[in-house]
């Protein structure tokens, strides 16, 4: 029993805990933060104030995680985030293809309870910031409503990833809100004051079908005249959840201090939506259709952005700039909404897409004021155009690993925000970064303590690629077909294609490559060929006598023709894929951007791949062989498909194939690293959307690891992972090295793209 006298006042029970690095704000972006330094070897305690992690991708949201993907809608191909985000999204896809929020809230929840140098705190929120200096954080104070219990948290480093910047801008760091003018910095697309400076929030919600009819009584507050939402007649019973994102508002009022008025404005909507839906008459199929759950908080898009040493542009999303100290990239469409939101007369979003992904630099990621404060999340240093891109979790995810591993290695090597920008460190940051999967595009990694530079790289074979078997399904012209494949610099091989014609027609094929390399934008074309076809089923030869100029790939487009397929292989194959010019109106893609002159976009044709099952190569046998799938692949620092397939892959026939690192000595042996290919084409959206696969068909789920005597070191079964990190129990010293994929199937041989060994 506890029994207190009456006093004058108490104050809430304190905890004071110390970290190296405290991160603020549990959304994907902080998440990973955390756990990105919390595996380099820091201390970190992770706040979040609300009692899941995930922010916008949780339960009480249940918005699906994109990035530079865009839901296979735009030229980025293999542009998946890599990292911890992609660890995320795999282990997701593995336990809850079919998307529920719930499932998902728990894989991120396991991921950091599993750190043991995370102190998590739920449901806590932070309201007071004490300074040190007045460019240097030294404590922030918060309160758990749960446990009645204050927190006071020190640390050298800290983090804001809490969406409005709340210890950011309680330390005084300056930001911004709203939309920079057209002159600022020479940004052709900064909207007019009748567009609107934010975004505004959205709440989703979800159906169930009871199996009998269900009456609904809307209550007082919900929307009586549902024609005041100019697209109202645009509401179906198919639609719920984040597929009626456009249903927002909030742009015209203050998105940080206006939030829960803005909530409100949103139930009136959602509840009037459904009151249309269930009495209006227009929808007998919703009879037995009830309301399971509305979002009782907000998904918020914009509120404030922080300045550091550089503001992310326009520019350098359209021009894919590159930075000497990149260390995330961004890869979704500028796109930016109405103020007006759902009771706008314009459209619901208005994205302009890259030719291919961008580099996001170090600068954007800390405060140009506070010297131990770090940025992550929608508040980085961006213009509101730039936002308009950066702003996606999957970017932000990728940009919060960053700041993590930056923390980690201030940490250890007491450096300054200064150090860490030095020309030397940024190098080992982006090293450090790499070495996890982390993608920086144009960076390798190079690690010089990587035991496999000294080792000889052989294997008992090497995939070529001579032809995709015509084993598979037809596939109609009824939008242009590419088969993309990898070249080297040199004359081009031809190749041999089956089609079918309804009757004697002629095909136009062309051959298109990127106007740079490192893209997959086919707006370049070098030649076009007329095909005379006969009726019925035939081979067609195509020789374009072209000289490559560098590694790339090339685009070979089967035109739009309505009488005439292509035939299909069974066969996948790293590294080589097919894209159509379709359209994908989810991502403002209509088969051809075509913009506005003056808004400093450009304009070129989308060729996207179709999902599996679909998305099968062309059929095709080829004069000469690609060989670019050898052994010493493993080690030319890229995990994934860039200019070329960068893996290698054993002869599809070779069944008991071996990749082998020899050295001179024996060596001690602690830790292997290996990169598999889990497709980093698929979005793998983490909600709503379901997906065919729990695990993706490239990747090695058996494989076994020996030593110089054939002795077994470890043997791994049902992988599913990107990156599998092996750390031994005991070291082995051994001269040899062998590892044994195993292939995922009959159709898809084995790929390695990396092999670190320490």
């Amino acid at each position: 029993m506890q029994k207190e006298i009456f006093v004058a006042a108490r104050k809430p029970r304190t905890e004071s805990l110390a970290a190296d690095l405290v991160v603020v704000g549990g959304g994907l972006a902080g998440t990973c933060a955390a756990i990105t330094a919390a595996r380099a070897g820091i201390k970190v305690i992770l706040v979040q104030d609300r009692p899941v992690l995930g922010g916008n991708a949780s339960s009480e949201v249940r918005l699906w995680v994109l990035g530079a993907t865009s839901h296979m809608g735009n030229n980025n191909r293999w542009a998946r985030e890599g990292g911890v985000i992609d660890e995320i999204l795999v282990e997701n896809l593995y336990r809850n293809p079919e998307g529920n929020a719930v499932i998902f809230d728990t894989v991120l929840l396991e991921k950091v309870t599993e750190e043991p140098n995370i102190r998590l705190l739920l449901n806590t929120s932070v309201y007071q910031v004490d300074k040190a200096s007045e460019d240097k954080i030294e404590k922030v104070w918060a309160f758990c409503s749960q446990n009645s219990t204050q927190y006071e948290l020190a640390a050298p480093w800290f983090c804001d990833a809490s969406g409005d910047g709340l210890m950011a801008f309680s330390a005084g760091a300056a930001f911004r809100m709203g939309a920079e003018s057209r002159e600022e910095f020479g940004e052709k697309f900064a909207p007019s004051s009748e567009y609107g400076e934010l975004l505004g929030h959205t709440i989703y919600f979800y159906t169930k079908d009871t199996g009998r009819p269900v009456r609904f009584l809307p209550p007082s507050y919900a929307l009586q005249d549902i024609t005041q939402i100019p697209r109202y007649k645009s509401f179906n019973v198919s639609d719920f959840g984040c597929r009626l994102w456009w249903i927002e508002y909030g742009g015209r009022l203050d998105t940080v201090h206006e939030t829960e008025k803005i909530k409100w404005e949103l139930w009136k909507v959602v509840y009037g939506v459904w009151n249309y839906i269930k009495n209006s008459g227009n929808f007998p199929e919703a009879e037995n259709l009830t309301l399971e759950w509305v979002g009782n908080i907000p998904g918020k898009r914009e509120s404030r952005r922080f300045e550091g040493e550089y503001m992310l542009r326009q520019q350098d999303i359209v021009e894919q700039k590159t930075f000497p100290d990149a260390v995330a990239y961004g890869g979704w469409s500028i796109d930016l909404h109405p103020a007006d939101g759902v009771f706008s007369e314009k459209p619901g979003c208005n994205q302009w897409h890259g030719k291919g992904i961008y580099q996001i630099p170090f600068r954007c990621f800390y405060s140009r004021n506070i010297s131990n404060l770090l940025l992550a999340g929608r508040i980085i240093s961006a213009s509101h155009v730039a936002f308009g891109s950066s702003r996606v979790m999957g970017t932000c995810a990728h940009g919060g690993q960053a700041v993590g591993m930056a923390a980690a290695l201030a940490v250890k090597n007491n450096w300054s925000l200064m150090q860490l920008n030095e020309p030397e460190n940024m190098q080992v940051l982006q090293q450090e970064l790499l070495k996890t999967g982390h993608h920086i595009p144009g960076i390798k990694f190079a690690a010089k303590e990587n035991l496999v530079n000294s080792a000889e790289i052989s294997a008992s074979s090497a995939f070529t690629l001579k032809e995709l078997p015509f084993d598979g399904p037809w596939l109609e012209l009824e939008y242009s077909a590419a088969q993309m494949l990898p070249v080297t610099a040199g004359k081009l091989t031809g190749l041999t294609l089956q089609v079918k014609a309804e009757a004697a027609t002629a095909l136009q094929v062309e051959l298109r490559i990127s106007s740079k390399p490192f893209n997959y934008t086919p707006d370049v074309t070098v030649a076009q060929k007329e095909i005379k076809l006969g009726q019925g089923e035939q081979h067609i030869h195509l020789d374009f006598d072209y000289e490559v100029d560098q590694p790339r790939y090339i685009f070979i487009c089967l035109m739009k023709h309505d009488a005439v397929a292509v035939r299909g292989s069974e066969q996948r194959v790293t590294g080589v894929l097919t894209v159509f010019n379709k359209i994908n109106k989810a991502v403002s893609n209509y088969g051809k951007q075509t913009p506005p002159a003056e808004i400093g976009v450009d304009e070129f044709e989308f060729w996207c791949p179709h999902r599996r099952p679909a998305g099968h190569n062309f059929g095709l046998r080829l004069d000469s062989g690609i060989s670019l799938f050898s052994p010493e692949n493993i080690n030319n620092g890229l995990f994934r498909p860039t200019t070329s397939p960068n893996a290698w892959l054993p002869a599809a026939d070779d069944v008991n194939s071996k990749l082998s690192l020899e050295w001179e000595q024996p060596q001690t042996i602690k830790e292997i690293i290996l990169a598999f290919d889990t497709d980093y084409d698929h979005p793998m959206e983490s909600s709503l959307m379901g997906h065919p696969e729990y695990e993706i068909p490239f990747c090695v789920q058996h494989y076994k690891l020996c030593n110089d005597k054939g002795e077994l070191i470890r043997e791994v079964r049902h992988n599913h992972q990107t990156i599998n990190k092996i750390v031994l129990d005991e070291p082995v010293k051994t001269s040899r090295l062998v590892i044994e994929p195993k292939h995922p199937s009959t159709n898809v041989p084995a790929a390695i793209f990396e092999v670190q060994v320490y």
